[in-house]
């Protein structure tokens, strides 16, 4: 195993941990080992080097050794990082407190596979081209799990905190446990932030084609693109996310009559809460000033979203009551915070507050969770809180 590890290393230039794909892609080939050995013998990975690695780059070799079937496609799906994940989970040290919850290990190859997705692809149709690698740089990200014992310190993809956040995020909406959420349960988030005709069109898959083959309801990963999409607008896939679910005809441009469509229902729930609604008018003008559309009549193209840094606001006025009045009323601390640490994403900074709040409640009700009924169907626990 050490061995394989080190060829994976050091002769292409490939995480150790995928040392298990190499044996498996050599030994189990009726192209590379016609004699069915059972072990990897040098001249069988020479073999299988020079016609699938040499004169290639270490994206590229990555890509091959991933795709499970080169003759009908070129492009990875979520099906070919299944294994990655799988000797991930088994090899890494900071994973290794997993190994006594399958469950949990398979939530969270889910997450991280579609996290991986929902960053590096670029249509959000379920494919993966060797572009897509080159250009996400995924590979430098796979090197530095390698050499990182402490899996939270990568926080792109595989931070088991953020999986945690997300998970958790979930399973509180999903009541009953089925793996499914619906309308209700999603109007449900952050306390009932979301406005009924955004929640609409998620459910329609106007912000991405829905994964859940039942009709009226929504999966665990298509929750992990909206909740991505939700806790940070102001990124690229964010943007295209919600301007799509604004975009009423799906034209590329959100018009006046589409911002004064989402936000009538803002100005209705002000009104029922007994707060000082902002007009309509007031509204267009603070939205037009904030964004700068450079286009007459005005509206907005994604670009303009894209270039203003101020997508999160815009959308938020739009669709997300809490949030509005949170910009409204914005903690001079939490600006000095997040100017002190740019590195820092919204969901970044949302994943390790939830974090926190999570990983609390979890210490205050732990005995309540261990004599629970539900904790004896599915363990919700964070195995990492003892």
């Amino acid at each position: 195993k050490n061995e394989v590890a080190k060829l994976a290393l050091d002769a292409m230039g490939l995480p150790s941990f995928l040392s298990g794909l190499v044996f498996e892609k050599v030994v189990l080939s009726e192209v590379w080992n016609p004699a069915k050995a059972e072990v990897l013998t040098r001249d069988m990975f020479a073999a299988y080097y020079a016609a699938e690695c040499e004169g290639r780059c270490k994206e590229e070799r990555l890509f091959r050794l991933l795709l499970t079937d080169p003759a009908t496609r070129d492009y990875l799906t979520p099906a070919d990082f299944e294994q990655l994940l799988d000797s991930l989970l088994l090899c890494h040290p900071g994973l290794s407190f997993l190994h006594s919850t399958p469950e949990f290990q398979q939530r969270y190859a889910e997450t991280v596979i579609q996290r991986i997705f929902y960053s590096c692809t670029q249509l959000s149709k379920g494919k993966l081209f060797l572009r897509d690698i080159k250009r996400s740089k995924l590979l430098d990200t796979l090197m530095q799990v390698d050499e990182e014992e402490d899996i939270n310190q990568e926080r792109r993809f595989f931070s088991y905190e953020h999986f945690y956040v997300l998970y958790c995020r979930f399973w509180e909406l999903d009541k009953d446990h089925n793996l499914l959420i619906d309308r209700e349960d999603l109007l449900s988030y952050s306390a009932h932030s979301l406005t009924f005709r955004i929640v609409d069109r998620i459910f329609n898959g106007c912000g991405r084609t829905i994964d859940c083959p039942e009709k009226g309801y929504m999966s665990y990963t298509d929750f992990i693109w909206f909740c991505l999409s939700e806790e940070n607008k102001n990124n690229d896939v964010g943007i295209e996310y919600w301007f799509r679910c604004v975009d009423l005809d799906g034209d590329g441009i959100i018009t006046i009559n589409d911002i004064e469509y989402f936000y009538t229902e803002q100005l209705h729930r002000m009104e029922c809460l007994g707060h000082e609604a902002v007009k309509l008018v007031d509204t267009l003008c603070q939205l037009l000033d904030m964004i700068k559309p450079n286009h007459k009549p005005p509206f907005i193209r994604k670009q303009d979203l894209k270039r203003c840094g101020l997508a999160s606001n815009f959308f938020n006025i739009l669709f997300n009551l809490n949030k509005f009045f949170a910009l409204e009323s914005r903690d001079p601390l939490q600006i000095r915070q997040e100017h002190a640490t740019p590195e820092l994403s919204d969901w970044d900074r949302f994943a390790a507050a939830e974090y926190v709040r999570l990983s609390s409640e979890e210490e205050s009700d732990e005995m309540q969770w261990n004599n629970s009924e539900e904790s004896n169907v599915f363990m919700i626990s964070d195995p990492t809180i003892n």
